[in-house]
Formats: C-alpha cells, structure tokens, sequence
C-alpha cells in the first residue's frame, strides 16, 4: 500500500482554519462533554454482557416494562413486543412477516402479517400440572432474544426455563428453542403433547391463492427429568404456499447456522476503541443493516422492515443509506443485494428523461412513485458512485456506469436558474415542506459528481472526470449562494427557498465535506431548537425525530472535525439506543412508525464510523483516503477486517506527542506505518 499525507481536509477547495474552528466549539456553550458523556446517565436498563450481547437483570425496580425488535432472515421477518409484567412474568406478542407470501393488492404493504400469541410452554404438563408462578430473572439480546426463568412446580421446589426467539436464516420460520432445566435434586415428569395446527387463509386474498400457516413443537412425549438434566424441544411458526411442504423444523440446527451469520457479521469490520459502548453498538449495529435481505423473485432485495416495507427497494434506504456500506462489511449477499438493486433502477432510465420511480415494490413486478420526484436520481447517483468505488470491482463499475451517468445527466438537466437541483419532494414525502428545491438533493448530487469524478478516473474517461468536477465547483458556488442564509440566528442553511424554521437536514452539506457554515450550522444543530434527548428533531418546534438525519449529522461533524463533540453525542447515542428504554437499533422514527428497527438506518450507524470516525473517502478501486479523527481521550482505534476495495485490511490509529498520529495500513501480511498532524489526510492505495 502506498500512503501520502494530504495537507487538507478532504473536498476543502476554501480551507478554514482548523485550529480556529476548533477553538470555537470548545466555547460552545453546549455543555456535551458534561451532559452527554458518562456523567450522570449511567442508570440504564440495559447491561454489556461478557458474551457481546447486552442483558437486561430483573429486579424489584425494572419492571414492568415492555419493548419491541425486529429480526429478519431471508424469508421471514420478526417484530417481537416483549416485557416483563407487574408480576414478573414474561409476556409475548409475535408478529410474523412474509414478504415472499404476497397478498392483494399487490403493493408496497402486501406481506403476508399475523399476529400470535401462542404459547408452546402453555401446553407443557410438570407433574401433572401447568407450569405457574414465573419468575423471570434476565432477558438477552445478541441476534436472538433469550428469556430466562423459574417456575414454581406447586411448592415443591422450582423449574429453570431458558426460552430463545429468532428467525430461521433461510426457512420461512420464527424458531422457538426451549430448555427445561430441573435444578433440583429430586426428578420430574414432563409431558409434552404433539402438536401441528394449520391454518389456511383466503384463496382470493392471496396472489398465489392460499397460503397456509403452521405452529407446531417438534418433540412430543413424556419424560423423567433427573436433577441437573436438561429437556429441549423447539416450537415454530411457518407459512408456505399450498404447494410446498410443511417442514420439520430442529431448532438447534436454526440456531447454529443463526448463530454462525451474527459470528460472521461481528467479526468483520470490527471496531476497537476505548469506548466499550460505542463498540458494541457498532457490532449490533451490523446485524440489523445486513440481516434485512429478502431472497425474492427479483433477486435479493434490502428490505426496511418495519411490518410496512419488504420485497422493495428505495432510492434513499437502498441506493443512498446502506449500499455504499455493504462492501465495507464484506457480506458477499449484501453486496450482490446492492448491485442487484442498483440494476432494478437502471430498468428504468428512458429517453424522455422522466424521473426514476422513488421504489421498486413486489419482489420488482411494480413501482411506487407516489411522492413524485423526491431527488431520487441524485441519491441513486451519489450510492451507486460510492458502492462502484469501495466494492472494487471494475466490471461492477462497467454495469453501474449507465445508471450513474444518466442519473447525473438527469440532475443536470433539472438544474434551476440559480443553478440548483429541482425536485417535487425529498426523502421524508411532504410530511414536512421542501420546496421546488432542497439542500439534500443538491448535496448529493455534488457528492456523487465527485464520486463519478474518480470512477473516470479510474475507467479511462478522463474527459468526463474534468466535466464533473468543473459542474461539482459550480454547484458548491450556487450551493452557498441559493441556501445559505441566517435562520433563527444562526449562519447556516435554509433548507430550501423561504425557509425560516431551522431542520435538521442543514447537516448534509457537512457530510460532503462543505464546511463553509460548519460552525454556525453545528451550533444550529446542536440548539436546544433541534437537539433532544432523543436526537435531531426533523424541524424545530415539531416533536418529530428521525434517527436518519441525527446520524447523518454525527458523521458531518466528524467530517468537518470537531471530533470531541461528535464523540461525546455519538457516546450518548449509542448509550441511549443500545442501553436504554428501546433498544438495540437505531430507529426510524417518532411518532410515526413508533420507532421501528428499520434496517438501513443501522446501515448509517456504521458510516459514522467509517466515513466519520476513521474519514474514509473511496477515491478508485484500490484507494481511498482516509481522514481519522482519533477524540483527544482515547490513545488509539482500529478497525478489523475491512473488507472494502476487493480485498481485506486493518486500519490502526495510535496517538503519538505534540498533536501526531501514527496510522498503520495491514494488509496481505504487508504493514505500512504513516505519521500525520492530528486532522490531516491520508492517500492510502493497495
């Protein structure tokens, strides 16, 4: 690998004075680094656990309290509402969705969706008798849900159950593993019935006719359970079209190969630093952003989630948040997700340069396009550009470039006098005003110019790269003249012509390295008008957040450097989320969707770290640029196994004396070391 130290921030054609930008936060009169460090908010729920999960301990104090997730496999997808009841028993509703199981019409929502309370333990006779007077003790959370308890066996001692929840990886199937563990000394009878119930649903509310559903326990009988032995049976809730076979399901065997997906997941990309919490949120976070693919009759398809969004794909979920991360994952069905994707839009380039439809919905038989033209050209520009770059692979570069080319094209030619992009819309749908024209959509198309910029470099079209660059200085220029403008005070954006309320989307131009308003817009941001204990409101004075803007904001304020207080809010975040009341994900919303585990949002919890964190930029299929950002208390960082430009390496960032970093490349058994002042870049190529 070749290194070379860049004497810049990275995109900073108008440098500030680092030192002097600096100064300013550290007399922001924010107070971060006391309100949302450590101090004073360590009474969380939840606890790291030894096994890289997180538990939540039962006692007298923490209950009742009820939260919800959402697993997903390739054919299923769970959203389990879960919590412990005044009396300490665990309480359980389970809402299963098939996205393969289509259902009329067939549309963006049409996912086979039942809802069940049942209740293999219910069924299950202890000497006779029902098992009663649950206590439970701890709940976990590592990619399945595990419940551990005791129950009383009519005063004659107690009975441990562990019970876990998850979804099949590639079976239709939310799995139910039971242990029932006799800790006494004397034994026990257990008696288990058979059990298959099946369920047929309406022939004319299917687009396949009926489906049918199943429960059904896969171990029957009765049994001596001597003390110290353990009883294991697996219950399970399936659905299938008429033709297809119920299966026998074993729930060890679904565990391991669950198990073995959420092992794979953590140990590529793993980040080490100092901050146990931040760590770990970035593990889970993996799990959530990769676990969420469909294997459809389009081919693998990124879903959402949510009980809403499955067998589609979005222009900003898909295309903009999640795709450019995948290659940095190295999750082979990720990636072929992304491009697979990336080729369902590029059915609908045309000649008459009417917009891409904002999703591709029912497995890729149709489209939704019902908020118009929300800027989706420049957010398919801006991740496919990115995805070309960091997977590495020329001839997925080759299969993209037309799509890239005419999504750029597109934005060129919806460019207003003052020189800005058009567009009906923007991501959130006319829940809150955008104008003919936005910030967001600008942004991303000035971050995707670059981006194709150095795919030209790399594909022999040097001609083309001048262009885009050239179009890319134009565009910054009309960026600042059309939205920059004093908003309650502060010097920063107007999200689009005539706005006079302060958004939270004033934060995109910082994500692509536009910094000309960084100061006065990260201390907008950070206002008691925008900032909550929950994150970014959408728009100042509302009661709307979505985690999507508070993340894409975290990863700005790296960009531009003020890494102390990115830190000390991605801290309280990650606390916050991974912690805290609702948790393990970054969220959707609130208050709609009641912040719902949607997918693509942990997708952009990870490119905190690598683009904010660890400022890496794709600049050709074998290089990039990194810009870390190692906070003044932590004396090193890494990140394992990055999988990113067709092949796998390490990146260490240690602190030296007198404001140095030692950043240390490996890859192929190979360790190049580069000294650089704290703030600068590196150009890193293999």
């Amino acid at each position: 690998m070749n290194t070379k130290v860049l004497n810049r921030l990275y995109f900073n054609s108008r440098s500030i004075n680092l030192f002097l930008f600096l100064s300013i936060f550290c007399s922001l009169g924010l107070n971060a680094s006391d309100k949302y460090n450590d101090k004073g908010i360590n009474n969380y729920r939840w606890n790291l656990n030894s096994e890289g999960g997180i538990s939540w301990i039962i006692n007298k104090d923490k209950y009742p309290h009820t939260d919800h997730i959402e697993m997903s496999g390739k054919r299923v997808s769970v959203v389990l509402r879960y919590g412990v009841n005044q009396d300490q028993e665990f309480e359980l509703n389970k809402s299963l969705i098939w996205p393969l199981l289509r259902t009329i019409p067939n549309n963006t929502h049409a996912s086979l969706m039942r809802r069940f309370n049942w209740n293999p333990l219910n069924m299950v006779l202890v000497n006779g008798k029902s098992l009663e007077n649950e206590k439970v003790e701890q709940i976990t959370l590592d990619g399945l849900l595990r419940v551990e308890s005791f129950f009383t066996m009519g005063g004659k001692g107690n009975l441990k159950v562990i019970r876990e929840y998850f979804p099949s990886v590639d079976k239709p199937a939310l799995v139910e593993l039971y242990r029932i563990i006799n800790p006494e000394k004397s034994s026990v009878t257990v008696e288990i019935p058979s059990s298959l119930s099946v369920i047929e649903t309406l022939r004319d509310e299917g687009v396949d006719g009926s489906y049918r559903l199943a429960t059904a326990v896969n171990r029957n009988g009765s049994y001596h359970l001597a003390g110290g032995d353990t009883l294991l049976f697996t219950g399970y809730i399936a659905a299938y079209k008429m033709n297809d076979p119920i299966e026998k399901i074993d729930g060890e065997v679904e565990k391991q190969k669950r198990v073995e997906l959420i092992s794979f997941l953590k140990s590529n990309l793993e980040l080490e630093t100092p901050n146990d919490t931040i760590n770990r949120m970035f593990a889970f976070s993996k799990i959530r952003a990769c676990e969420s693919i469909f294997e459809t009759k389009g081919g693998p398809l990124h879903g959402p989630g949510g009980e809403s969004y499955y067998a589609a794909i979005w222009a900003n979920d898909q295309a903009e948040y999640v795709n450019p991360y995948f290659p940095f994952v190295g999750y082979a069905y990720g990636n072929k997700s992304a491009l697979n994707s990336f080729m369902h839009f590029s059915r609908f380039m045309n000649e008459e340069w009417k917009p891409i439809p904002s999703s591709i919905i029912a497995e890729g038989l149709d489209i939704w396009n019902g908020a118009g033209d929300r800027g989706d050209a420049a957010m398919i520009a801006y991740g496919a550009s990115r995805y070309a770059l960091a997977s590495g692979k020329p001839d997925e570069a080759d299969k993209l470039w037309p799509l890239i080319e005419w999504c750029l094209t597109y934005c060129n030619r919806n460019l207003n006098q003052e020189g800005v992009v058009l567009s009906d819309t923007d991501e959130l749908e006319n829940r809150f005003p955008s104008g003919d024209a936005n910030l967001c959509t600008s942004s991303l198309y000035y971050d995707a110019l670059l981006s194709a910029a150095y795919l030209c470099d790399n594909m022999g079209k040097p001609a083309v790269s001048k262009r885009y660059r050239k179009q890319a200085a134009i565009l910054r220029e009309s960026i600042e003249a059309y939205f920059g403008a004093t908003v309650e005070g502060f010097d920063t954006y107007a999200y689009f012509k005539g706005n006079d309320v302060l958004r939270s989307w004033i934060c995109i131009p910082l994500t692509v390295g536009i910094n000309e308003r960084a100061d006065a817009t990260i201390k907008a941001l950070f206002s008691p008008r925008l900032w909550t204990e929950n994150g970014l409101l959408t728009q100042a004075g509302s009661n709307t957040f979505w985690d999507r803007s508070t993340l894409y904001a975290l990863r700005g304020v790296y960009t531009v450097g003020a890494t102390k207080l990115a830190t000390d809010y991605l801290n309280y975040y990650s606390k916050t989320r991974l912690l805290g009341e609702h948790v393990p994900y970054a969220i959707e919303a609130w208050p709609e969707g009641g912040q719902r585990h949607l997918s693509a949002e942990s997708g952009l919890f990870g490119r905190v770290i690598t683009e904010g964190l660890f400022g890496i930029r794709p600049t050709g299929f074998k290089s990039f640029i990194v810009t870390p950002r190692l906070p003044e208390e932590w004396d090193r960082m890494a990140l394992r196994r990055v999988n990113a430009f067709d092949t796998s390496f390490d990146i260490e960032v240690k602190r030296l004396k007198n404001k140095w970093l030692e950043v240390t490349f490996i890859e192929g058994g190979k360790t190049r070391i580069s000294k650089i002042k704290d703030g600068a870049s590196l150009q890193c190529k293999f």
